[in-house]
């Protein structure tokens, strides 16, 4: 896809303004993970410019998406970008080589560069379901060739997080992440689903049927609780490997996370 002109000077952003709520560590998950899959490519990128998109009322996501990510990929470069003038104003004193924060919305203005990544945590759960399919295509279609888009949400303190990545090409995986030790079943992160599921998991769509499994493989190997959480849960997804497409192994479900191809969990049309 081609990306859209830059936004003109003066031009009112694309979106609507968020509640802004954030917290410090709250996307420590999503970062972790976006660290440990697309660090290579943003190592390989000419320009590894990352967007934190709709940050919120305070710049720490950005702050700590810098940190986590220049571990990966020292050349990293961060963006905040937020629609409220106000919001921009007040992380203007956090910027440093590297984090810069502006004004802007879906169009992503960047003065024409391609960000290598952009991340759109807890924006869209305001939208209408039917409103996520053409924000999605507008942010892909500013990403760079190799570039990744991860959308998705997670509670106030990010013990519970879900997110979509998406490429130019469109969706690709949905990730299901917990904080183990408070996970009674992995039906749980359903109140966490992105907007583009969340309304789907009922009865016949494939995401209700795959947390109905994973709840199922979580009580069956309830006896690995005495190892732990986490051997409950490595065992779970690994029984999850017989019916459906996991895209991730053992060293990601350590992390009390799971990946599937998007194709399997993809809402039914109508």
């Amino acid at each position: 896809m081609t990306p859209p002109a830059p936004r003109p000077t003066g031009a009112r952003p694309v979106g609507a303004v968020t509640r802004g709520t954030t917290n410090p560590n709250r996307l420590r998950r999503m970062d972790r993970w976006i660290a440990a899959v697309h660090g290579p490519a943003l190592r390989r990128s000419d320009d590894p410019v990352v967007v934190d998109l709709g940050y919120g009322a305070a710049p720490w996501t950005a702050v700590e998406l810098l940190r986590r990510l220049r571990g990966a990929a020292p050349a990293t470069e961060v963006v905040g970008i937020e629609i409220e003038p106000a919001r921009v104003a007040a992380a203007k004193p956090y910027e440093q080589p590297g984090l810069s924060f502006r004004h802007g919305g879906f169009e992503v203005p960047l003065d024409g560069r391609s960000p290598s990544l952009i991340r759109a945590a807890n924006v869209l759960r305001q939208y209408d379901e039917g409103e996520v399919a053409a924000v999605w295509q507008r942010l892909c279609a500013r990403l760079a060739p190799d570039g990744l888009l991860v959308e998705g949400t997670c509670d106030e303190i990010g013990r519970r997080q879900v997110w979509v990545a998406l490429g130019p090409d469109g969706p690709r995986t949905v990730t299901f992440a917990t904080r183990l030790g408070s996970l009674h079943q992995p039906s749980d992160l359903a109140e966490r689903l992105p907007k583009a599921l969340i309304h789907r998991n009922v009865p016949g769509e494939p995401v209700h049927a795959f947390l109905r499994d994973f709840d199922r493989a979580w009580a069956a190997a309830a006896p690995y609780a005495s190892l732990g959480a986490r051997q409950r849960w490595i065992t779970a997804a690994r029984s999850l490997t017989t019916d459906w497409p996991l895209t991730d192994d053992v060293r990601r479900w350590r992390q009390g996370e799971v990946t599937v191809d998007w194709a399997a969990l993809a809402p039914r049309t109508g």
